[in-house]
């Protein structure tokens, strides 16, 4: 299943891993273990934010998922079911108006 996982990083560590010049590794390490789709890095209330497109076939897979940004960035971690338009179209959107609306 095609999940948007949001994880934002508090300011402390992630600003002193920065100072000690090993944020890149660590985020490089947990990219390669989680394999994402899509990555992207942006800001979020105020603070720094990644985007992750993931696929997750079970949901036993999300601890592995989320306990390297627990562990290393004390980060929040937010997990979106997420649709492609092929998937939306298979989703038979049609019937379902005339079922219930």
């Amino acid at each position: 299943m095609k999940m948007l996982l949001t994880v934002e990083f508090p300011h402390e560590p992630f600003n002193a891993l920065v100072r000690a010049g090993t944020v890149g590794e660590i985020i490089r390490r947990i990219l390669e273990s989680i394999k994402p789709q899509a990555t992207y890095f942006t800001e979020q209330d105020g603070m720094r934010c990644g985007l992750f497109v993931i696929d997750v076939q079970d949901p036993s897979d999300i601890p592995a998922l989320a306990e390297p940004f627990f562990l290393n960035f004390q980060a929040s971690c937010k997990f979106r079911i997420v649709m492609s338009p092929e998937d939306l179209q298979k989703a038979g959107l049609d019937g379902l108006g005339k079922k219930w609306g």
